[in-house]
Formats: structure tokens, sequence, C-alpha cells
């Protein structure tokens, strides 16, 4: 048979389309089972993202209970449950042990490899793929598809067109381009009448507009140990506490990024959101206004804020720019405001600075096996699906999820005879 790298008409059993976590635990998936794999990647290698999600520690997946996890994915939860049921969080940190790595849970519940890093566990995986037979396809930018159905590839030695029983989309979202992911796929899919979402950015900073003041002294420096607040569309609040960063156009952080879709989704082009920032989470109310009126004497209120509450750097410097002078001669007001500083956020950061994306493939659109209804045989997986979670190893879990789903229906289309394969059609 004619290999699918080397001739321009050629024929793979299955064709994935993508080199990160879903695409992989695809092509490992089909490959134990039997089938003859080929994975194209538009890079010179694999899981580039998956090794830059590493450097800082490499979070795979979350301890917390599963309620708890689920309730992550927000608005997807049932089809990121329905995923998650036979390869879940704990099924995931199995499969590491699998391939020779340890791995931890820290004091946050986040789980860990055990040497914290990417690399030797996507080397691991690597070698278990290519004993499995998976053929890798490097520098192949998929071009959609050609006249005849076939994919069209943009090889190092020219266009090739493949031939494929089943094929695997999984070329993830819209966030960090220079490591593959583009989305350029959208406007391919949306050819072919798949329904899909706008791309939008997700764990995400966002633009605040800063006085030049503000901006020059707390640019670089975090807020520890503070809340914040966001208001959902029905009207409850949702509070988390953690910490972020004071960035030259505006704010960035953990914290930011766990509120970032409902941030995001309150906001049009002509209206801002506003981000409620508790300065003193582990402090009541009435401890903060005690303090404030505490007798200061000849002390500045800068030197009194220090003194009382401890307030200084960068949250003394926030709390002057985002409240006005009378607020800060009125104790009340000033107590109010350390309890709920409203920053008003204008614009998420640019999709591709983000560290996922929101949008894409609607499960509407596919079937429960993530096969599309308007292309049988064409399956979709990882971040291109219309979902999003903040980080945590949420992100992760569902993405290696939805490669498995994606596989096992691409076994199940392979073994329908021809006959219901044209009912499908």
């Amino acid at each position: 048979m004619p290999h699918p790298a080397t001739d321009p008409e050629s024929v793979a059993k299955v064709a994935i389309i993508g080199g990160g976590p879903a695409g992989l635990m695809a092509a490992e998936v089909l490959a134990l089972n039997g089938v003859q794999v080929d994975l194209y990647d538009a890079m010179p290698s694999v899981g580039r993202k998956f090794l830059l999600a590493g450097k800082g520690g490499m979070n795979i997946t979350h301890s917390e209970d599963i309620d708890g996890f689920l309730s992550r994915y927000g608005a997807r939860r049932n089809e990121i449950a329905a995923m998650l049921q036979d390869f879940g969080p704990n099924q995931l940190r199995e499969w590491i042990h699998g391939l020779g790595i340890d791995t931890f849970v820290g004091s946050s519940g986040r789980v860990f490899p055990a040497d914290m890093k990417a690399a030797p566990l996507l080397r691991a995986w690597l070698h278990r793929l290519r004993e499995a037979g998976v053929h890798f396809h490097m520098r192949h930018r998929w071009q959609g598809w050609d006249a005849k159905g076939k994919l069209r590839f943009a090889a190092p030695d020219g266009e090739i067109s493949v031939s494929a029983s089943a094929s695997i989309l999984a070329l993830g979202g819209g966030s960090w381009a220079r490591l593959g992911s583009d989305g350029a796929w959208m406007a391919l899919l949306g050819e072919r009448g798949v329904d899909l979402a706008p791309l939008q950015p997700s764990n995400c900073g966002f633009d605040v507009d800063w006085s030049e003041h503000f901006r020059s002294r707390a640019a670089g420096e975090p807020l520890k140990t503070i809340a914040a607040t966001v208001m959902l569309s029905d009207g409850t609040p949702l509070r988390r506490q953690g910490e972020c960063i004071i960035t030259d156009t505006g704010i960035e952080g953990g914290l930011i990024y766990a509120l970032s879709a409902p941030l995001r989704d309150a906001m049009t082009p002509s209206t801002p959101a506003t981000l409620y920032l508790d300065l003193l989470p582990d402090w009541t109310p009435s401890r903060v206004l005690s303090e404030l009126q505490h007798p200061r004497g000849a002390r500045s209120m800068s030197s009194h804020l220090q003194s009382r509450l401890k307030l200084k750097g960068a949250k003394a410097a926030l709390l002057r720019e985002c409240t006005s002078a009378e607020d800060f001669r009125d104790m009340h007001k000033l107590a109010q405001a350390i309890k709920e500083l409203p920053v008003r956020l204008r614009a998420p950061r640019p999709i591709d600075e983000a560290i996922s994306s929101a949008g894409g493939v609607l499960f509407e659109a596919m079937k429960d096996d993530l096969m599309l209804h308007r292309m049988p045989g064409v399956f979709c997986a990882g971040e291109m699906l219309d979902w999003e979670a903040p980080t945590g190893g949420y992100l992760l879990t569902a993405c290696f999820a939805s490669g498995r789903v994606a596989a096992r229906g691409a076994l199940r289309w392979l073994n329908t005879p021809s006959t219901d394969k044209e009912k499908t059609s």
C-alpha cells in the first residue's frame, strides 16, 4: 500500500488531524484496537501546546469530588460528564501511571506528574504510540477536502490527497496560533454547513483603563490573598479567592481566569464588565470599619491603612485608583470599597494571548460519539468543540476524554456495514 506521507494519492484507515492530547489519545485507542492510524500535524512536532502547559508545573487534572469537577464546565456540564463517564480524572491518573510516571496531589488539589514536567510524559506516550504502529506526518497542514472528499494537506513536498475510512479532527481552538491552534479550520467546516460558535478568548486577562500614575507604579505587581466576585446573568454572585497580577494593559492571573467566562459574556463593545475585589477576604466588614475608624492622629491615610489593615503596595495603590477622594474621607464608603472594590474591565485580551478558547463545533452538530451530522465518518475532539473550563487540569482532562470518545465512535463507524453508512449519509 502506498504510504500516505509520500504518495500524492493514498489511503489511510483512519486519519487523525492534530497532535495535541485529544488527537494523540484518539490515536492510542484506535492503534491498540488494531487500526491503521496516520496522524497529521502542521507543526514540526506534536504536543507543542501540551509542553508549554507544563512549563511551570504540568497540572494534568484535579482531585476534587466529581460534582465539583463537573461544575467547572458550566453550560456544557452534561456533555462533558458523558465524556468523562469512562475516562475521568481517576482513570487519567491510572493511565499516566501506566506510562511509568507517578503522580501526586498538590496542596490546592491539583494533580501533577511526580517530576512536575510534561516532556517525560509526552516522550513515554509517543514511544507507546510508535510501538503500536501509529504513523506521524509532521509539517502537514490540513487544507480541507477536495472534490472527491479526500483530505487535502500542504506537505513539505507539495500538496497531497488522502483517502480515509474515517477521520478525526483534533485541531485545537484559537489560542497560541504559533503552536498550531490557529482556528483556520472554522472556515473549512463552516463551508460544509457545520454549526459553529465564534471562537472567543477563555482563561484570559482583561484590559482596564488604568491611569498612567497607577500603571507606572503597579504594573507587574501581584495581588495576593484576595477574592473576586462577578454577577452572573441571572443576578447571582460568583465568588472565587486566589491571586492575580496587575499588568500594563489591565489584570490577569489564576483568579481572573477562573471568572473569565462570565466576565467576557457580560461585556459588549460599548459595555464594560465590573469585577468586585475583596482586598481583605478574611476580614469581616465590621472589623474593617472598626480599624478604619481607629484614631490615626498625625499619620497619613496610607500609613493608617498599612498600620491598621496591613494594606500596602499594589493593594493600597489599587484602592486609590478605583475610589474617589470623597470615598477616602468617608470611612463607611472606604470600608465598603475595601471589601467590594469595583474594577471596570473594558475588554478581554486578544484570543491568541488566552490560555484556551471558547466556541467552536456545537455539540448539537454532532452525534453522541462526536461524529458530525453533516459529515458521516468525520469526528471532532478536544478544544475545537464548544466548551470551556478554568485552569486546574479541567481542560486537559476533557481533551483526553473527548479523544477517546471520538476514537470509539470511529471504531464503530469502521465496523458499520456499508448499507447502514449510506443511510447515515
